[in-house]
């Protein structure tokens, strides 16, 4: 077995992809036809943010594509979304992921993105490398059967659109104009879309086929969206078929009722699923029966790394003033800290390094997971600990990025 040092962390060339390709499927555990995924994604792929490691052969993978990252306050911060990690079994425990993930991150900041974001296959991993559980999401599954509205439907109406470049540019500007007003949620890539509603493949699964219907207002405006797909079932010559929401965006809260009313009234169906939404929605309330809603697969969605700690936290407001001087233990494979004074406040606000003696240390994946406002700081401390140097630091802290609503990313990548 080669040492360490005998493993080469750089960029992937085109020609590389396919062998690239293999080595991610193989660590998913997926044997798909990798030559196919190549020839349809190749030209999706940025090599400037397409890692390799080497060892005679690709023994590890990390890739990234450019994005926005909506925070809190609505500005838009330029961030890199992190995908396709792995390292084969057999070249685990060698510091190849630190290596991946270190030059991304140096590149990252190279390239002015102020975080680093992905999804995490196992929540183990990511934390000492400064990715914290930023956003909580959940399936939401619905008995249509057993609940009604508390209110009558609104004026204006939900109709099916049909799947064409149309409908595709339809959606992607609604998405874009919902993305930019929630904190957490992602610029997604264009052709997602196009892949989204089955148009192409992406060689990883079997083309989406399903329906997309589109919310307008009593204007006449389209609102929002939701694309579904449906498993007919029957059970003692019943009608019990399940519909999957694959997508649902809504500008307001009617468009929100309405696209959750509309699938709740289709025939045929008598459950309704719904992946990566959020706890905090607003659906049980809206429902004669609470209980039809069944919340569950609670846990870890988009996850943060602060990559330039100032222009982050800068980059956001906060729901109250604070003024504090945070000491931020820095993550693997760096062994220093960052010192920065954090002036806040609901219009906006300032920070920087600074030499000044510290209120409150924390480590960087607290502060990643704290930053959009949904996880509490005080909870994000506990797996690595703090320190408290000014009495009631950690407290003022935690009010500070704590926000009224909830972050949220429905976009996995």
């Amino acid at each position: 077995m080669s040492s360490p040092i005998d493993v080469e962390v750089r960029r992937v060339t085109p020609d590389e992809l396919v062998p690239w390709i293999e080595t991610m499927a193989t660590t998913f555990l997926s044997r798909p036809d990798v030559g196919r995924i190549a020839e349809l994604n190749g030209p999706h792929y940025d090599f400037t943010r397409t890692w390799g490691a080497f060892d005679g052969r690709v023994v590890g993978t990390l890739r990234s594509w450019a994005t926005e990252l909506t925070v809190p306050g609505g500005a838009l911060l330029p961030a890199a979304a992190v995908a396709g990690v792995t390292v084969l079994p057999s070249h685990r425990r060698r510091g190849i992921l630190r290596r991946m993930i270190a030059a991304e991150h140096e590149a990252a900041r190279e390239r002015g993105e102020a975080v680093a974001i992905l999804h995490a296959s196992e929540a183990s991993i990511y934390g000492r490398f400064g990715y914290g559980t930023g956003v909580t999401e959940c399936d939401l599954t619905l008995d249509t059967h057993s609940t009604g509205f508390v209110a009558a439907a609104a004026a204006g109406g939900v109709s099916l659109a049909h799947l064409d470049e149309t409908t595709v540019e339809l959606i992607r500007g609604l998405y874009d104009r919902y993305r930019r007003t929630r904190a957490g949620e992602i610029r997604r890539r264009d052709h997602s879309f196009v892949t989204g509603l089955g148009l192409t493949e992406n060689g990883w699964e079997a083309p989406w086929k399903g329906w997309v219907a589109v919310h307008r207002d009593a204007a006449g405006d389209a609102d929002g969206y939701v694309a579904y797909g449906a498993e007919l079932k029957w059970e003692q010559g019943q009608p019990r078929s399940i519909v999957a929401v694959r997508d649902l965006v809504a500008l307001g809260d009617a468009a929100h009722d309405a696209l959750w009313r509309y699938m709740a009234e289709l025939d045929l169906v008598a459950t309704v699923k719904a992946e990566r939404r959020s706890p905090y929605e607003r659906l049980p309330w809206i429902l004669t029966n609470s209980r039809a809603v069944v919340i569950d697969e609670v846990g870890d969605g988009l996850w943060v790394c602060l990559l330039d700690v100032p222009a982050a936290l800068a980059a956001r407001t906060y729901d109250r003033s604070g003024d504090l001087v945070f000491e931020v233990v820095d993550p693997e494979p760096g062994t220093g800290r960052t010192r920065v004074h954090l002036e806040a406040g609901p219009d906006g606000a300032a920070c920087a390094a600074t030499t000044r003696g510290p209120d409150l240390t924390v480590h960087a994946d607290a502060l990643g997971a704290a930053y959009l406002g949904g996880t509490p700081l005080r909870h994000a401390i506990l797996a690595r600990g703090f320190e408290e140097h000014r009495p009631g630091a950690l407290g003022e802290a935690d009010a500070l990025f704590r926000t009224l609503d909830q972050p949220r990313c429905m976009t996995f990548f």
